[in-house]
């Protein structure tokens, strides 16, 4: 008789447990969303944002299509909307594919995302993602990650790496190939030296980098500049030894192995884990040793073409350890950043072309903006703070 009683619990126990099982959403294979460098604030013409990469790695047993990316904060406020071509430029891809190409992603490939998230102030943020992606049969889903909380800002104000002007800072986070998208596995971990990579080229007064054809380095504005310290400092490494081609043809024919990249080098210990690298430095100009003291504005070496180079150049950029290649690219700030004007389109800057000057010259704090032309005086008008 007692069984008899039990049975009303049991089949509501029964029916509750179907309704679970009935209730259970359907799964699907994603993207593996991570970002492997916490970023922090990073200040452009009066203008903070966070720079970083999103790797989105599928383990679908199908290609999935990215079709949406969303950047969000801590109060779901959408900071950045990627779709259509502007998510296809955003993405690259270790294979280098091509075009809409970029957003289809194989079982088992990984494409990055190179960001740039603008930002109300320059203080800490909490940053979350979202993507909406399609399967093989075009059905949509999305899936967002737990995101990570931005770094603060160092506060880190560097002084000038080189004297007077105009200097035009060649860089582009759109370029293929460009710094900000050149990733390395040199130690187990992926990482992106040159995140904010900048290769200064001095310029004419109206456009221009060389004069005659430029075919020889020593035709070029910049070649044989001086080459300063950025701050008081400890020298942290030296590179030197590599030898120069002596015409841009014979540098272009040059296989140049990875480790000779750099050409000849200097890094410099800036302090709380920050190092700032000299890069092509002309054969013999070097003047520092490993452990010396600099001074801001203290000569380090001369403006050269050694390594992988297409044209004399400084690579100027910042890290976070004393290695060319291992190591994640910080941001930073130039005191009395003076700018003169800008190019519109690497187009203008390599054909010679005019570069555009400003109506008023500016004079600030910042970092400088891609293609910008400024003047750094007699390299010793910026006082560094630390």
């Amino acid at each position: 008789m007692r069984c008899w009683r039990r049975l009303p619990a049991l089949l509501l126990t029964l029916l509750m447990a179907h309704a679970a099982i009935a209730q259970r959403a359907p799964l699907h294979q994603s993207f593996d969303l991570r970002v492997p460098w916490t970023p922090e604030p990073v200040v452009v013409a009066g203008k903070a944002s966070l720079v970083y990469e999103l790797h989105l790695t599928s383990y679908a047993q199908e290609p999935l299509t990215l079709r949406r990316i969303d950047v969000l904060d801590q109060d779901q406020h959408v900071l950045l909307d990627l779709s259509g071509p502007a998510l296809t430029e955003a993405i690259g891809r270790a294979d280098r594919a091509k075009g809409d190409d970029r957003v289809h992603v194989a079982p088992g490939m990984t494409a990055v995302a190179y960001l740039s998230v603008p930002l109300a102030s320059n203080g800490s943020a909490h940053i979350r993602h979202r993507v909406v992606y399609a399967d093989a049969a075009a059905h949509e889903f999305s899936v967002e990650d737990h995101g990570f909380t931005a770094r603060p800002t160092s506060g880190k104000t560097l002084g000038p790496p080189l004297r007077g002007g105009p200097w035009a800072a060649i860089y582009d986070a759109h370029w293929e190939r460009g710094h900000r998208r050149v990733l390395y596995a040199t130690d187990g971990q992926v990482k992106v030296p040159g995140r904010f990579a900048i290769d200064w080229i001095r310029v004419g007064p109206h456009g221009g980098f060389a004069s005659d054809k430029g075919e020889r380095p020593s035709q070029w504005y910049g070649y044989g500049a001086d080459v300063l310290a950025v701050a008081d400092a400890t020298v942290a490494s030296v590179g030197g030894g590599i030898a120069e081609p002596a015409s841009l043809r014979e540098g272009a024919a040059r296989k140049v192995p990875l480790e000779e990249a750099a050409g000849n080098y200097v890094s410099l210990d800036l302090g709380d884990g920050r190092f700032a690298f000299y890069e092509h430095l002309k054969p013999g100009s070097i003047r520092v040793k490993p452990g010396q003291h600099v001074q801001q504005g203290a000569l380090i070496g001369q403006l050269g073409f050694t390594g992988e180079s297409t044209g004399p150049h400084l690579h100027f950029h910042v890290s976070n350890a004393n290695a060319p290649l291992a190591a994640e690219g910080l941001p930073y700030a130039l005191a009395s950043l003076h700018v003169m004007g800008s190019y519109a389109t690497i187009e203008d800057f390599a054909d010679g072309r005019p570069w555009t000057p400003q109506a008023t010259p500016m004079t600030g704090e910042g970092f400088p903006a891609p293609l910008s032309v400024v003047d750094f005086g007699d390299g010793r008008a910026a006082s560094p703070s630390h």
